[in-house]
């Protein structure tokens, strides 16, 4: 497992920060094609340390190359002062990336007797599944990965430069730790930068997605246990900066 101390940890941090007005800088360290990828020992770690409802990822720069930092926090949202920090590069697929989501549908059938037993009424239903966040719906999600892919580009342009700086451009995310409370058989987490927009904030925010990785991918994927490997809702400071 790759690791930062605290002096390597801050330094990263503040590498980022010092890119987010470099349009030119910025542009060539974050390919719109390259993912993250989370170990199953970064997994474990982030479990095992954090203790509120969400854990930070800050983005950082470490030997030239754009990196997230895995940081957990405390039963009030607050950072946890640890030694070593987990750490993963932005880099190239390895392979192909496949998104699942098992949707069940009930059919639900009624029809009305009349006191003669003639039949007055007939009717049917479709119960669409209800799946409690931060599931996304596969569709949305590849949607909101290839918005990044074909208007990543676009929107750390418009950021970089004035008005705004690179002021409004995420520095880190909050995310449910829900997103990591996954089935056994876990080989690894690829977490990828998405852009959709935000109703609240009337402009585009990005995003990631993470999509999970198992052993038995194609194989064991009807059991219950597997009901989707894309999850969302990691929320993006700025603008979302509660903690």
């Amino acid at each position: 497992m790759t690791t930062l101390n605290r002096d390597e940890y801050a330094e990263a941090v503040a590498g980022w920060g010092r890119c987010l007005s470099d349009y030119s800088t910025i542009e060539n360290m974050i390919p719109p094609n390259y993912v993250f990828t989370l170990s199953p020992d970064q997994i474990t770690w982030v479990k095992g340390n954090n203790k509120y409802k969400e854990f930070c990822v800050d983005m950082g720069v470490f030997k030239d190359q754009v990196i997230i930092i895995l940081s957990p926090l405390d039963g009030k949202g607050q950072k946890i002062a640890v030694d070593n920090f987990p750490y993963s590069v932005l880099a190239e697929m390895g392979q192909d990336l496949t998104l699942f989501e098992k949707q069940d549908y009930t059919l639900v059938k009624s029809a009305v007797l009349s006191k003669d037993l003639r039949k007055v009424d007939n009717d049917a239903n479709m119960t669409f599944p209800i799946m409690d966040n931060p599931v996304m719906e596969q569709d949305k999600a590849i949607d909101a990965i290839e918005e990044w892919r074909n208007e990543g580009q676009n929107w750390l342009y418009l950021e970089c430069n004035e008005p705004y700086n690179g002021s409004r451009i995420f520095q880190r995310f909050y995310v449910p730790v829900l997103d990591l409370t996954l089935p056994e058989g876990l080989n690894w987490i690829t977490c990828s930068f998405a852009l959709k927009f935000s109703n609240v904030y009337q402009r585009m925010l990005v995003s990631m997605i993470f999509i999970s990785f198992y052993q038995n991918l194609g194989n064991e994927v009807s059991s219950p246990q597997y009901l989707s490997n894309t999850y969302d809702w990691s929320q993006p400071c700025p603008p979302i900066c509660r903690i």
